[in-house]
């Protein structure tokens, strides 16, 4: 018996389906298995989840509290929601003096990739989240939106982190929960756990299940997204999945994952799904990939070592690279 995880649709800023593990739970019934213990919440807007086995589930529940101590500063860095946060400071500011660690880093990787992908991911999209949230926007509006769009601008170094443009702002949605993600399933395996599911906005398996299977991740149909499509096989390593099903903004076919180049949501793809070795990776990956579209799929993967990607284009076909 594998431990099944089914990904269920779950309206959020970024990503589009959230891996609750349902099945998994039904392993605590298998004679000598570590009982599972959860928790459900909310990380970043979305819906979030961990699933730990333990021999004492009282050393798993402590645990679970102690990541969400850490889920909670992490939070303090990166979310939006959070009107003392530092990136909502940055983004108020325009400037920010000593930016913690985990944000230097965030920033730096969404650089690399945005450079990687040639704009398709931009850390400095949230002008036309702005934008966008309130209805469709007329040709001047948007214009002025995409001015205030570009990576290039961002000034990173030991000084602090500068926005070139006033008004400018970034969000780090489509990268910063595969980060927690990433931080808190590595925070676990220092400690001593082998088998986990840390589901943050992304998913990262730690180990195998506690019958030494991977964990089984349905992936959601796109069209529309319920039900499941495939079974993905997931032990150590992580999955993140774009689709612009994942939050509706007004307009016809408007939704959150933005084409930086046109300022109106992405359209070549309806879903993509990363598998890689870490969470932020997955995460930013599947964002550039949606974006740019099936021709630059491989040669964004090629520079994360371990990575691929299946991808469901409009007419509802999959190809997997």
């Amino acid at each position: 018996m594998s431990a099944r995880i089914t990904r269920r649709t779950a309206l959020r800023v970024v990503g589009a389906g959230l891996a609750l593990p349902l099945g998994a739970l039904a392993l605590g019934g298998l004679r000598g298995a570590p009982q599972p213990v959860h928790w459900q919440g909310v990380v970043l807007g979305g819906v979030s989840a961990m699933t730990l086995w333990h021999p004492d589930p009282g050393v798993a529940r402590r645990a679970i509290r102690r990541m969400l101590a850490e889920v909670d500063r992490l939070e303090d860095i990166f979310s939006l929601y959070r009107p003392d946060s530092q990136i909502a400071r940055l983004n108020r500011d325009g400037a920010l003096e000593a930016p913690a660690r985990a944000l230097v880093e965030v920033i730096e990787a969404s650089l690399r990739i945005a450079s990687q992908s040639g704009g398709a991911f931009d850390p400095t999209i949230q002008p036309l989240w702005r934008l966008h949230a309130v209805g469709p926007p007329s040709a001047r509006a948007l214009e002025q939106a995409r001015a205030l769009v570009g990576h290039d601008a961002v000034d990173l170094d030991a000084r602090g982190i500068r926005l070139g443009r006033e008004g400018m702002a970034i969000s780090l949605n489509g990268i910063a929960q595969g980060h927690i993600t990433d931080r808190v399933t590595e925070i676990l395996g220092n400690e001593g756990f082998e088998n986990a599911v840390i589901e943050l906005g992304e998913t990262r398996a730690l180990g195998t299940g506690p019958d030494g299977r991977p964990f089984s991740i349905g992936l959601a149909r796109p069209f529309p997204p319920v039900g499941i499509a495939r079974d993905l096989a997931l032990a150590d390593a992580a999955l993140a999945v774009s689709g612009g099903y994942g939050t509706r903004l007004p307009g016809p076919g408007a939704h959150h994952i933005f084409d930086p180049r046109t300022g109106q949501s992405a359209n070549r793809l309806a879903q993509v799904a990363v598998l890689s070795r870490r969470a932020m990776w997955a995460d930013a990956l599947s964002t550039a990939i949606y974006v740019a579209g099936e021709a630059s799929a491989r040669r964004l993967l090629d520079g994360y070592l371990g990575s691929r990607a299946i991808l469901t284009r409009m007419d509802g076909s999959t190809v997997d690279v």
